[in-house]
């Protein structure tokens, strides 16, 4: 089997969810066709995520055009850092670039604002840290970013979308500091059974996806099982994350019930279960 074709459609799920984060500005073929695979298997809901002002804009005007699309926009957490000090030798792998910094950062926290503001954009985010793709020079940048995100989403009574990346101490401790909008969700939930508690007691969101069924992901598992059930969703981040059995293909919203029902395994609940849950806390999430 080809590493870069698409995985077979799974059995449609009999309950409709959302998935509550996917690019599908990175993904092969036209919106059309992937909102329609993903309604085939009763997916009939996607949270559209921006990682920068183009993919932001993106984002919102997907949203605008597909009553199936809402739309999450910010800046990205290692975005932040390429603004202020550029990306000369191109080392993220987006373009070589100059940095512009401070001023240049604001001016794009001012473009989300503005996006922020649109009806049909429920999310801001994904924004937070990212130890792994940027070092210490960048965090400063990184942090005021996060903390610019958390006012726009506060300001407008928006999701806040949180990318947290080897940086679970920080990302706590600057929601707690700066004051955590009403609706907070952990993208790609990557803590441990702990965290998890840590997150229910704050009411946080956590968003589980595709890596949650990787062999090595005994912790993830432990997270899922004791994170209370009004507080779950589920998401591809796709193209990224393909489930097992298809880890290393491309990921797709319509691969939403391989991960739900691998989840629902988990929690020792049935599908239907699962699903209904799901779907109720995604619109409570995002508020539609």
């Amino acid at each position: 089997m080809s590493r870069t074709e698409a995985p077979p459609l799974p059995e449609p799920l009999r309950v409709p969810v959302a998935d509550s984060h996917t690019h599908l500005d990175m993904q092969d073929g036209t919106v059309e066709e992937g909102l329609a695979r993903a309604a085939a298997v009763n997916v009939t809901t996607v949270i559209q995520v921006g990682c920068d002002v183009k993919g932001s804009r993106w984002a919102a005007e997907t949203a605008a055009a597909h009553p199936s699309v809402y739309a999450a926009v910010a800046l990205h957490p290692n975005e932040a850092p390429r603004i202020v000090h550029g990306d000369p030798d191109n080392w993220s792998r987006q373009g070589a670039r100059e940095g512009g910094g401070t001023a240049a950062l604001h001016e794009a926290l001012a473009e989300i604002d503005a996006l922020a503001a649109l009806d049909h954009v429920r999310g801001v985010g994904e924004t937070g840290l990212d130890r792994f793709r940027t070092g210490p020079e960048g965090m400063a940048a990184q942090e005021e970013s996060f903390r610019a995100h958390i006012e726009i989403a506060k300001r407008h009574s928006k999701a806040l979308v949180i990318h947290d990346r080897d940086a679970h101490a920080d990302v706590l401790r600057i929601l707690a500091d700066a004051g955590a909008p009403e609706r907070t969700v952990f993208h790609c939930y990557s803590g441990d059974a702990d965290m998890a508690r840590v997150c229910a007691d704050a009411g946080y969101f956590m968003s589980f996806a595709g890596n949650m069924t990787f062999k090595n992901a005994q912790p993830l598992r432990d997270a899922l099982a004791v994170a209370p059930m009004e507080l779950v969703l589920v998401e591809t981040d796709a193209p990224f994350l393909t489930p097992a059995p298809y880890r290393g293909r491309p990921n797709a919203p319509y691969l939403i019930p391989v991960t739900l029902r691998a989840m629902a395994a988990v929690r020792g609940v049935d599908e239907d279960t699962l699903a209904s849950a799901i779907a109720d806390n995604t619109a409570r999430a995002f508020d539609y």
